[in-house]
């Protein structure tokens, strides 16, 4: 180690609590600080990301729900954060079925908490199980390198069962306020984009040009077919990028969602493995087999 360093945490570090405030009383944070981005991990939540920061400044959306322990209606408790894991079972809105699936509201098992000279690094299981069902093993590996602008996420699903399964699995990752502001752009290469609905296509020229805030505006919606899994986000009043790159081999579908509601100010990127509505499809896993899927978010200045 460096001789001017008596201790690790001047650089990067990991507290674990528990919030006893409010409606988010009783969840687990694991608060991850490498001295460029800071990222909060939600234990209670399938180690999903609550927030993350870049040099202090906030990249992430949350809803006016903020974060709660409670088990409630989705509209009531859906806190966005900057990655919400939906699946297993279902994703976007399907009768018969939670929407965006209960993957989120699993607890997960951290198995690994550490920062050593190369970074931090989280470890952590989240199971979905069956009397005589499925047995499915999701680990969840979270790495940053200390005073990096990157944050990794690779997941891996086995079927540890003895029997094929389905699944499916959405990336929700939701881009807010100050790095979702007027006169950012959103930049990809869809070779393809269709609207979800008659509001989204009446703006269709328009969907990467984000605009103010309006009171009470409805979403829209795009499924995208890109030519490489990046987007990314200027914004040139903060004089920042947010980067978003993906497996595509095993998230080949993408959904671009933007609210300019005043209140609701969101833009969500959404690597997965199924179109929505009508185009779903689950896929299937075999006894034994596992599935690798990766993100990496990453936070420039220009």
């Amino acid at each position: 180690m460096d001789g001017r360093i008596s201790n690790l945490m001047q650089l990067a570090s990991i507290r674990r609590y528990e919030m006893t405030e409010g409606t988010e009383r009783g969840l687990r944070v694991l608060d991850c600080d490498n001295g460029n981005l800071r990222f909060l991990l939600n234990e209670s939540k399938a180690l999903d990301v609550m927030q993350m920061y870049h040099k202090g400044e906030n990249v992430s959306f949350v809803s006016k729900n903020g974060f709660t322990a409670r088990e409630i209606a989705f509209e009531n408790r859906f806190e966005g954060g900057m990655l919400y894991t939906c699946g297993l079972d279902s994703v976007g809105a399907r009768e018969g079925y939670l929407l965006h699936g209960t993957h989120h509201l699993t607890p997960a098992r951290v198995t690994r908490a550490e920062v050593n000279e190369e970074g931090i690094l989280i470890e952590a299981e989240i199971r979905e199980t069956a009397l005589f069902g499925k047995n499915i093993v999701f680990c969840r590996r979270v790495f940053s390198q200390i005073g990096s602008d990157t944050l990794e996420i690779s997941d891996t699903l086995e079927n540890c069962g003895t029997r094929e399964e389905e699944y499916c699995l959405l990336y929700h990752v939701n881009v807010g306020y100050p790095m979702l502001d007027a006169g950012a752009e959103l930049i990809d290469d869809a070779e393809e984009v269709i609207p979800r609905t008659p509001w989204a296509a009446e703006h269709i020229g328009s969907r990467r040009a984000i605009g103010a805030a309006v009171a009470n505006q409805e979403e829209m919606c795009y499924f995208l077919r890109l030519k490489t899994p990046s987007v990314l986000l200027r914004n040139p009043k903060i004089n920042k990028t947010f980067t978003l790159k993906w497996s595509q081999a095993t998230l080949p579908c993408f959904v671009e969602w933007k609210s300019m509601a005043a209140g609701d100010y969101a833009l969500g990127l959404e690597p997965c493995t199924t179109e929505l509505d009508n185009g779903f499809a689950y896929r299937r896993i075999a006894a034994g087999e596992k599935v690798c899927f990766s993100l990496q978010m990453r936070v420039q200045t220009l």
